[in-house]
């Protein structure tokens, strides 16, 4: 009796492990399934967007109107974005594609600042037509290579999960056709010169990725250490590393490390080896309960530009999360904001300590030499360009980077409507509404909600 109890029991079990290996061998297959369709639709796309954007590209090289082109680079630009969504679909994060992410980029920057621009002022140039033909060959190559992997992928009947286990495991066939193909399209975009693409319109990643406004003489490794030290704020000799980096950029700097031998604290830096400017700064070290007001902060931070020679910087933004307080501030020359040299800091709220620190976008586009025009509009003129729903709070000069990557002075009116505040700026010379933004309105404590 108790043997075929024992027996049932052991079926029962037996058959209810292979149901439940069943239910997820099914769920799993149908999860594969899932995957496998959203990157098929995902490369099909992306061949279909490249095809569509040769002949976008092409169109409009036949076009000689603003009414006609400009519509049409506002669709390039559409197309290249549809592009890039779709290689971000595909399982290609392990497999070097930053490249033709970069063509696709270029594309879409040229593209929509030419687009937004008066086209009946300032028409395409010669230059400009010659390098869109650059990109329409160009686009041909890509889309060539694409339906050929296409073409096998249909025919041979591929799975991109394949491609995925290959590309995890690091175990590439050499016969992987998707993965040779996309290998294929890479190196193709990589022999095209990097200057395919007038310096005006191209990516503000190419016009940013060198300190080309610095002055001052090279520094040393050793005046590197004592700079960093300086900011650091270590009292005791920390342990320190450096390395000397940039090697093959137009520019080099030093990274620094330095650990408190008391505390354990460690401060990260870059440094630039010409003029010794900091680049960033962070200051590892677990933050404690808040003993300091935001205002209390940002002092902190205000005295700790002063300290290190940041003169003739104003705050702009301030927020709060974790114990930490961020401040990003801008410099003021003439009672002119200028936005495109800014400096972000980061204020421990336990102890008003700087834990982080960053100056690059100061030190790609500060210009000691920057002359600022005098406005054409009057700031009672401008504000009569404002929707006349917002109620204007502050006014002031201000210095932006436009759509169109230039330089452009404005007047700034902090303005409300009902309970959202905007940031708006009016072009000082004609009157445009060059940017508009609404600011963000503080987080509510849901623990108090719920």
């Amino acid at each position: 009796m108790i043997r075929n109890i024992v027996i049932v029991c052991l079926l029962v079990v037996v058959a209810g492990t292979s149901f439940w290996g069943y239910q997820e061998h099914k769920e799993k297959n149908a999860i594969l399934i899932n995957a496998e369709n959203t990157y098929q639709r995902a490369f099909h796309d992306l061949s279909y967007h490249v095809d569509l954007l040769q002949d976008k590209i092409g169109n409009t090289l036949a076009m000689n109107s603003k009414k006609s082109i400009s519509p049409a680079l506002t669709d390039v630009w559409r197309i290249t974005s549809d592009a890039q969504h779709d290689v971000g679909q595909l399982p290609l994060t392990l497999l070097p594609f930053n490249k033709t992410e970069e063509f696709l980029s270029e594309i879409g920057t040229f593209s929509y600042q030419t687009a937004v621009r008066d086209l009946d002022k300032e028409p395409l140039n010669d230059d400009e037509y010659a390098k869109m033909a650059t990109l329409y060959n160009q686009a041909g190559d890509i889309q060539k290579e694409l339906r050929k992997v296409q073409y096998l992928v249909i025919k041979n009947n591929l799975r991109w999960m394949d491609v995925e286990t290959a590309l995890a495991s690091q175990k590439e066939n050499s016969d992987n056709t998707i993965i040779d193909g996309f290998k294929t399209v890479e190196k193709k975009v990589t022999g095209y010169p990097e200057n395919s693409l007038n310096p005006s319109f191209s990516s503000t990643k190419y016009e940013d990725e060198n300190y080309q406004k610095l002055k001052g003489k090279k520094i040393t490794k050793e005046e590197a250490i004592q700079i960093a030290k300086h900011y650091s704020g270590f009292s005791a000799d920390p342990a320190i590393k450096i390395e000397k980096n940039g090697k093959g950029a137009n520019y080099g700097f030093y990274s620094v490390s330095l650990v408190d031998q008391e505390t354990k604290a460690e401060v990260n830096m870059d440094i630039t080896k010409k003029g010794g400017f900091p680049i960033w700064l962070i200051n590892n070290r677990d933050i404690n309960e808040s003993k300091l007001s935001l205002n209390d902060a940002n002092l902190k931070a205000q005295k700790f530009l002063k300290d290190h020679d940041f003169e003739q910087f104003e705050l702009y933004e301030s927020s709060e999360y974790d114990h930490i307080g961020l401040f990003n501030f801008v410099s003021v020359v003439d009672g002119v904001r200028i936005y495109p040299d800014s400096v972000t800091l980061k204020v421990a709220l336990d102890d008003g300590g700087v834990i982080g620190f960053s100056a690059a976008d100061y030190l790609k586009t500060h210009n000691v030499n920057r002359k600022i025009n005098k406005a054409r509009l009057s700031m009672e003129d401008a504000k009569e360009k404002i929707n006349h729903k917002v109620t204007i709070m502050e006014e002031r000069k201000a210095l932006i980077i436009n759509d169109l990557g230039k330089e452009t002075l404005c007047y700034e009116y902090l303005g409300t409507i009902d309970n959202d505040t905007y940031r708006i700026f009016i072009n000082a010379d004609n009157g445009n509404e060059e940017k508009v933004e609404k600011l963000k309105n503080p987080e509510p404590v849901y623990e108090n909600i719920l």
